[in-house]
């Protein structure tokens, strides 16, 4: 059983069809098919039933995966072993919304990059849903989401820091005055939103809509740092991820309203597909992931104090 086999046959369990592994793996789609036609003649079964362009694991696949995925763990770690000193090479593909790529993910790619520089990252921004799909079919290796707490069956998920909410203003607004903004008092506000398919800016119109509200006019924008600018020139409020003013409310160029923002209670997580192989690169990210969450943790709870 040639180990080649075997990885191709991950790649293809991990993006789900013959045409995107062989993207993946650079080789020719008739190549994959080869491979993975040799690898059933070898065992003696199929390992993938062909629906229309869908491919589904046979019940000898699944059995199959496990092993498989610990062949290319114990590959990796032989290799480690004969070479201590070889350089933690290959790539990430990882997605993430704009705020959380701005102001989450920075630090933990400049630590990686500092300690393995030979790995290449492609950072993709997007929507949540969009990036949970892109990690079901394999073109993303890791994603972070910001939504409310969400498991799923397919995706392995870890939630890294409760996200605290933040209704901003310009300084001389004056809500500032008010003990508590409630949804009746944006009914004639102009509101600053990202852009749509924004988990909190839905759920912060959800919450408008529930009360009757429906504020007119609304700007669209699709840069955070451009609604932080908009707002701090008097053009409107925006409800925003606390990381993301953080500096400018420390600054005093901002005012954070006294608004409840329990209903937009979201939190970042980070979700990988369920029966990916976690390479060296993938793991030793993961767990730069999980030492800044526990900072991030800290500074959450010390800022909303």
């Amino acid at each position: 059983m040639e180990s080649r086999h075997l990885f191709t046959f991950l790649t293809v369990v991990e993006a789900g069809s013959f045409t995107r592994a062989a993207q993946r793996l650079d080789y020719a789609q008739s190549s994959i098919t080869a491979q993975i036609q040799a690898l059933e003649s070898e065992l003696g079964q199929p390992l993938f039933d062909r629906i229309g362009k869908r491919i589904l694991l046979t019940d000898a696949g699944r059995r199959l995966l496990p092993y498989a995925q610990e062949i290319a763990r114990m590959h990796s770690l032989a290799q480690q072993a004969l070479h201590p000193d070889a350089e933690l090479a290959g790539s990430l593909r990882i997605g993430a919304p704009e705020s959380l790529a701005a102001f989450r993910l920075p630090g933990i790619i400049q630590e990686f990059r500092g300690r393995y520089p030979a790995v290449q990252i492609t950072l993709k921004p997007g929507v949540c849903w969009e990036l949970a799909d892109m990690v079901r079919s394999g073109e993303l290796d890791l994603a972070f989401l910001l939504q409310p707490e969400t498991e799923y069956k397919d995706l392995r998920t870890d939630t890294l820091v409760q996200e605290a909410m933040a209704l901003v203003a310009p300084l001389d607004h004056p809500f500032g005055l008010l003990p508590e903004i409630e949804p009746r008092h944006l009914l004639n506000e102009t509101i600053l939103h990202t852009e749509a398919g924004c988990t909190y800016r839905t759920l912060f119109e959800q919450q408008l809509h529930q009360h009757g509200v429906f504020p007119d006019p609304k700007l669209e924008f699709w840069s955070i740092e451009a609604i932080k600018q908009c707002v701090m020139s008097g053009l409107g409020i925006s409800l925003l991820p606390l990381i993301t003013v953080k500096k400018e409310l420390e600054e005093g160029k901002l005012i954070r309203l006294n608004w409840n923002d329990e209903q937009q209670r979201v939190a970042t997580q980070s979700v990988v597909h369920h029966k990916k192989w976690i390479s060296p690169g993938l793991e030793q990210f993961l767990q730069l992931v999980r030492k800044h969450a526990a900072r991030w943790r800290e500074e959450t709870a010390e800022f909303a104090k």
